[in-house]
């Protein structure tokens, strides 16, 4: 009997079960090196984000929904083309009114798409109409994606003057609050959306290994109310 083929499809088999063992052991290993880079940028961040508390949660051009003098924040660095941050949104509506003493700190953080700007910068103009919250509400409510028109089409159903909003949108303070939260985010490591802070401690937006839909927000305030 020739034993060399069998000794050949032998090898083969050896080689491939080591191939696939050494490839599993490497991504195993990748996996668990960005666990820990994961963990040391949420502490990284959490120890800025202390440093940064005025900037966080008490910046006067920074939107606060819920109660504004409510004793434990909760921040979100969000895109209105989001789907994670509108899938968060039930959530944080209904703790905030059932609590009754959260503030929702909203940070617009436009990164995915142009149209994600202009959203952002009508969103901060509405304010001057006073219609924010509804305008927020109904953008965050929106599914799909949001092009232009789409945008200024919910800013009437809300009861905006577009003529009116279009022409706030363009003033510097607007760029200037959409700049600062960049500048904000870069310093806290916040690169995806949402970010979320309760207080000035990070739960997501370092790392896209964060499944925002594990978070218990109502936990998560809780230990703040503690903490205090």
């Amino acid at each position: 009997m020739n034993l060399r083929p069998v000794l050949q499809v032998g090898a083969l088999a050896v080689s491939l079960f080591c191939a696939v063992t050494l490839s599993a052991a490497f991504a195993q290993s990748n996996e668990d090196a960005q666990r820990m880079v994961k963990v040391e940028l949420e502490k990284a961040s959490s120890a800025a984000a202390a440093g940064k508390m005025r900037e966080l949660l008490h910046d006067p051009g920074t939107p606060v929904l819920g109660n504004p003098d409510g004793n434990v924040s909760i921040v979100e660095f969000f895109d209105y083309q989001c789907s994670y941050c509108k899938a968060a949104e039930p959530r944080l509506r209904k703790l905030a009114e059932e609590d009754g003493n959260i503030r929702l700190v909203i940070k617009d953080f436009p990164i995915l798409s142009p149209e994600s700007r202009v959203a952002a910068r009508a969103a901060l103009a509405s304010q001057k109409q006073g219609k924010y919250e509804d305008f927020h509400h109904a953008m965050m409510d929106h599914r799909g994606q949001l092009k232009t028109e789409t945008i200024f089409n919910i800013a009437k159903s809300v009861g905006l003057d577009v003529d009116q909003l279009r022409k706030d949108m363009d003033a510097p303070e607007i760029a200037d609050q959409i700049i600062s939260n960049f500048n904000l985010a870069r310093s806290l490591k916040v690169s995806v959306t949402p970010g979320f802070f309760v207080d000035t401690n990070v739960l997501s937006g370092v790392s896209n290994l964060t499944s925002t839909a594990k978070i218990d927000f109502g936990e998560e305030v809780a230990k703040a109310r503690a903490a205090k």
